[in-house]
Parts: C-alpha cells; structure tokens; sequence
C-alpha cells in the first residue's frame, strides 16, 4: 500500500494525546505517512501539520458556553471540511471531540471520503440520541473500553475494542520515590495532587473551591503538601485563584507534568474527565468534583444515563470513590471527603490496598497494543 495520507482531528489535551498515540502506530508502519488537521503539540512532535491548535475546540458544558463560541467553531469546521474535500485524505479520523467531529465525519463520508471516530461517544451515559450521528457519520469506530463495540453493533455500526491507549503509558506498578525526587517532594510527606481541569472554563468554575479546600486541609494535617499541574497557558490565572484562598507560596505548581504528579501523590481531588481515569490507573484514591454553568447542570441531568459520572465509577460499576458534583462540590465537603482517604490511609489500610486492587485489575482490562490494533482497523478502511 502506498503511504497515505491522513487527516486528523484531536480537541484538548487528552484528545491531543490519544491521537499522538495513534500516529505512533501509523507512522511505524507507514514511515511516509503524511498527516495534518487540527491537533496539539503530541501530534506535532509526530510529524503532524496542524492547521488550527486543538485548544481552539476546547469548550465547557452544553449550552452557554458552547453558545458564544458556536460561530467561530463552525466556520473552523467549514474552511477545514473544504479544505479535506478538495485534498481528497485516504482516510479521516476525529479523534473525541464528536461535537465538532460527528458532523464533519458526516459530511465527508457523504462524499466518498472514508472515516473513523476514535473513542466512542458516551452513548452508554447520556447522549443517546448521539447513535444515530454516528452512524451517519463514521465507517468504523474506535472503542476504549471493552463493552462499546457489542452496544455499537446492535445499532449497526462497526467497531474495534483497541484497548485504553494511556493504560500502556501508565506503568502498572507507578514508581512514586521517582515521581516525588523529580518533584522535589519528601519521601514521607503527605502529598494531595489538585487537579482542577485542562480548560480554561473549567479552572473558573474549579479551581477556586479547590484551594479552598485545600486550605481546609492543611489547617488538619499543617505538613500537607500541595502540587497542581498547569497548563502553562493556565498557570498565571491558577496563581492567583490560589493566592485568592491564601495559598500563596503554599502549595506546588508546575507546568504540565500531571503523570508525574500523579505517580507522586497520596490521593488526588480531580475535575471528571479523562484524568479520572489517569489517577486510577496510577492507583490512586480520589474525590471527583465539577461544576459548570447552572443551565448546563440541568440539561445534562436530563441525559444522564447512570449514576455515576466519574470514570473510574462507571467502569466499576459502582462508586468507588466519591463525586461530588455543582452545588455539592463545596470547599468543605471537598475537604471533608480528601481528609477521609488520610484517615483510612492511616487506619484502614486496606480499604486503601481494596481500592488499589480494584484499579489493578481495571488497568489490566484496559492493557491493550492500542496503536497496532487500531492501525489495523484503519488500515482494512485504507485498502477498501
């Protein structure tokens, strides 16, 4: 086969490291392999030309936010779905963001251009109507987790269980005297890692009742430490939300390094997303907590499916840990529900050890060779 050319989509940070992981195994068997789109800078370190940086589909919520930016995303999806039909790309992949992907996938499809979504939409926890988009949308699907090929099929639409890509990143057994030299962190110190999401909306609504309650903590434990990875982006307006609960020159922040962070840390307070499920397979206890818009809140109780709104949660089936999510993520239930795991640390061991075995086995369901299995399945999409 002669080497192709891909086109890519990738929203956000985890969007941007997924598809990075994809390149991998593309470009291991097509050395040649030209591929360019929207991505971020795991993708460019892949040989990828981006056209437009990922961060500019980052949005936060289902209505308001998503509102004022509809615009400028639609004319994005408009000057890159010309551009593709005119390049006439082997293959298209969109890579999650199915907001902006579904229908890009859709309208080239509709005119002979093969495409694959990577990471099944939600359609188990809420967005159900999200079905028939995908569908219309996508030749082929690339699953995550290991019971969305089955559910896809009974609607008629193929797909391929690839595995987890970040549970081959993420060693099974994290090495955390490594991960706190790197740090700078004491080999004993009690270490929480704050984890208040990747966008810029997200860190508005979070970040601020974090510290809050991370100051709640160290008033319990005064040796805690503290450590936030940034988005350098971010880093300034982090700054000074700590500084705002009194946690300047108090806690740790660093750019980037969130796999660090995590193989370094006791426990994590996290915003739900795909970073849930990072901490999980670093083996780490954690709070989950979100907050967004109030319209958003309730539009997306109306379309949740399940209880449970954190991954590691929804993969266990049942809650493992806590969320605390809108008007429960207060600074003091935060707080309240961090302090548990140090005092179970302390005097229930094995709740602890429980947990960590529960995410071990979790890592190992996930543990697949995502990029060849995934190269695979595109590369049947390539020779149609």
């Amino acid at each position: 086969m002669p080497q192709p050319q891909v086109a890519m989509v990738a929203g956000e940070a985890s969007g941007d490291l997924l598809a990075g992981l994809v390149l991998d195994g593309l470009r291991a068997r097509w050395p040649g392999l030209q591929s360019s789109g929207i991505g971020g800078p795991q993708m460019a370190q892949r040989g990828f030309k981006a056209h437009w940086p990922s961060e500019r589909l980052a949005v936060h919520g289902y209505s308001i936010e998503v509102f004022k930016r509809v615009a400028g995303l639609l004319r994005i999806r408009k000057q890159l779905r010309e551009r593709l039909l005119q390049e006439r790309p082997g293959v298209f992949i969109g890579v999650d963001a199915p907001d902006f992907n579904l229908g890009l996938e859709a309208a080239l499809k509709a005119q002979g251009i093969p495409t694959v979504h990577f990471v099944c939409p939600s359609i188990w926890a809420w967005r159900a109507d999200r079905v028939e988009k995908i569908r219309r949308a996508a030749d082929h699907v690339l699953c995550i987790f290991p019971f969305e090929p089955e559910l896809l099929a009974q609607h008629g639409i193929a797909a391929t269980y690839v595995g987890h890509p970040l549970a081959n990143v993420i060693p099974l057994q994290p090495d955390r005297a490594a991960a706190r030299a790197k740090l700078g962190l004491a080999p004993d110190a009690r270490v929480v890692a704050i984890l208040p999401g990747s966008r810029k909306s997200e860190v508005e609504y979070l970040a601020l009742r974090f510290f809050q309650a991370a100051a709640r903590m160290q008033k319990a434990y005064p040796a805690m430490q503290f450590v936030v990875p940034a988005v350098p982006t971010l880093r300034a307006r982090i700054e000074a939300l700590a500084a705002e609960a009194g946690l300047a020159g108090r806690i740790q922040i660093v750019a980037g390094q969130s796999h660090t962070v995590l193989a370094a840390c006791d426990a994590t307070l996290i915003a739900s997303g795909t970073a849930t499920l990072e901490a999980a397979l670093f083996k780490r206890p954690m709070v989950i907590a979100y907050n967004m818009h109030w319209l958003s809140w309730k539009l997306m109780q109306r379309k949740q499916l399940q209880p449970w709104v954190g991954l590691p949660n929804i993969l266990c089936g049942e809650f493992v840990v806590p969320e605390l999510l809108q008007d429960q993520a207060t600074p003091q239930a935060l707080s309240d529900a961090m302090l548990q795991w140090f005092d179970a640390m302390d005097r229930e061991p094995a709740k602890i050890t429980a947990l960590q075995d529960r995410f071990l086995a979790l890592h190992h369901t996930l543990q697949r060779d995502t990029s060849t299995l995934a190269t695979d399945a595109i590369e049947k999409i390539l020779a149609r």
